[in-house]
């Protein structure tokens, strides 16, 4: 069985019988598949850049046949805690509530906020003596800015 060379340039395999070997004048050795891939490689191009070559297929991946299947990525899972202020029970009995019964409630907190800031007020406005009268503010003086002329700057 006689050895395959692989060229330096293209990355093709070499056969038996074929293909230039090249010596550099520091002593290195290329093995060319042919005399376009020698030209090329005098000429000092990238195989990277040139589209039949094995490292131009390699690192734009084509023909890649066995990474045709995918990754599966993880689904994220859903996961419930507790939020500070409330257990997980809570959040869950709450959230199995019948909607009426929620807004019920929510009707119900409302209310009473709203008593409790009445009565606020009316025991504010019986420490103060009785006279709330409103407060006239004095107008706030804004300063505009001349418009501009010229147009765009």
């Amino acid at each position: 069985m006689a050895k395959l060379d692989v060229c330096a340039f293209s990355g093709f395999k070499i056969y038996p019988g074929h293909g230039k070997r090249y010596a550099r004048v520091d002593g290195k050795v290329f093995n060319f598949l042919n005399g376009k891939t020698e030209a090329s490689f005098l000429m000092r191009r990238n195989p990277r850049k040139i589209c039949w070559t094995v490292l131009y297929r390699r690192k734009h991946r084509k023909g890649t046949q066995e990474e045709t299947v995918k990754r599966r990525t993880r689904r994220t899972q859903k996961f419930q805690r507790a939020i500070q202020g409330a257990t997980l029970e809570n959040i869950m009995a709450k959230r199995n509530q019948k909607p009426e019964v929620r807004k019920a409630q929510r009707e119900q907190l409302v209310r009473a906020a709203k008593e409790k800031n009445k009565d606020k007020k009316h025991s504010k406005a019986a420490s103060k003596g009785g006279k709330s009268a409103p407060k006239s503010k004095a107008n706030k003086i804004v300063k505009t800015n001349a418009p501009r002329v010229g147009g765009k700057r």
